[in-house]
């Protein structure tokens, strides 16, 4: 039997890091394989469906990853405006520590390939829904979820714009309110 490796892994993971830092068009096989230490024939052994495969893959596991933060800090607390606003915290922190390089792990690729892609609409769609599941699982209204995200959406993509934190704040300030709460 073949040794296994983590070359495959570590090649998803890799390339779910350049694509939400550069996005999909701007992130090439060669910096993918480079970064990931992978041997250059790896890549279409791995991925036979190439780059779009590899970033489906990609958007999925970054997708799982939010997913499990997000529960994880929706489990952690019981009003959910402030676990919504504990969650906003953790994404600042990652904007901060990347230097705001790295926003949401998929919007850069959704609006990069989704259009031109449909696996990769696809997989960003499921990575969006999953996200949406598990705020509705935690408010019990589909709707409000819908916006919440949207507003957590919108502040990622304004605090990397802006190079600044404020808009995480705001929104993760005024989370109760948007959930029929008093803001605090």
């Amino acid at each position: 039997m073949p040794k296994r490796t983590d070359t495959r892994q570590r090649m998803i993971r890799t390339a779910a890091e350049l694509f939400r830092s550069q996005g999909y068009h701007a992130t090439g096989l060669n910096q993918v394989l480079a970064e990931g230490a992978a041997p250059k024939g790896s890549l279409y052994f791995h991925f036979p469906g190439g780059k779009e495969q590899l970033a489906v893959e990609a958007v999925a596991l970054a997708g799982n990853d939010l997913r499990d933060a997000l529960a994880a800090a929706l489990d952690a607390e019981p009003d959910p405006a402030k676990a919504l606003s504990h969650a906003l915290e953790l994404l600042g922190k990652d904007l901060l520590a990347s230097e705001f390089r790295r926003g949401c792990p998929i919007a850069t690729v959704a609006l990069d390939a989704a259009a031109d892609s449909e696996p990769i609409r696809l997989a960003c769609e499921e990575a969006y829904a999953s996200w949406h599941s598990v705020i509705t699982a935690r408010i019990g209204d589909d709707d409000l979820a819908t916006v919440v995200l949207a507003a957590i959406e919108g502040a990622l993509l304004l605090a990397r714009t802006r190079r600044s934190l404020e808009p995480l704040h705001t929104v993760g300030a005024r989370m109760g309110v948007l959930l029929g709460r008093p803001s605090s």
